[in-house]
């Protein structure tokens, strides 16, 4: 008897919140985070994840002058990736903060721990994200026939 397993959607999945601008923003992205991972099935570390989705959605409060930013959840090709939009227009710099430092190490913890991150501009401001690839030892079916759809861009 030959064991199938378990196969992975194979089209783009996708969650989009609205997140009010406040201090609550990033525990509320954190969660919807965790959620699509536990219910599209992907194989990567949440705790990771939801840490590198806090420092994102911090990062976009501290400058936002509105009263909301945008979280977009994306899951396609063996990638899960996280976007932030913002009405910001000013492009995220990783600082060399020293250790001792009580600010500035969130963008060195996302270059570190994610496979990928960047930003681009958008009509309304600018939009940050990270990448985080599956894990392997993790990993049932990873790429769909639909390729890397690139991004929840609003």
């Amino acid at each position: 008897m030959n064991a199938m397993a378990p196969t992975r959607p194979t089209e783009l999945q996708v969650c989009r919140v609205r997140l009010t601008a406040s201090p609550a923003a990033a525990g509320e992205a954190r969660g919807q985070v965790r959620a699509a991972i536990r219910a599209w099935d992907i194989p990567v570390d949440p705790d990771i994840a939801v840490l590198l989705t806090s420092e994102l959605v911090t990062n976009a409060i501290r400058y936002e002058k509105g009263d909301t930013v945008k979280l977009f959840v994306t899951c396609s090709c063996g990638h899960l990736r996280v976007y932030v939009h913002d009405t910001s227009r000013v492009a995220p710099i990783p600082l060399d903060a020293p250790a001792d430092a009580e600010a500035g190490r969130g963008l060195m913890l996302v270059t570190s721990l994610s496979t990928d991150w960047g930003h681009y501009r958008t009509p309304g401001g600018k939009a940050v994200y990270f990448t985080l690839a599956f894990q392997a030892d993790l990993e049932g079916n990873g790429c769909g026939p639909h390729g890397d759809r690139r991004g929840a861009r609003s």
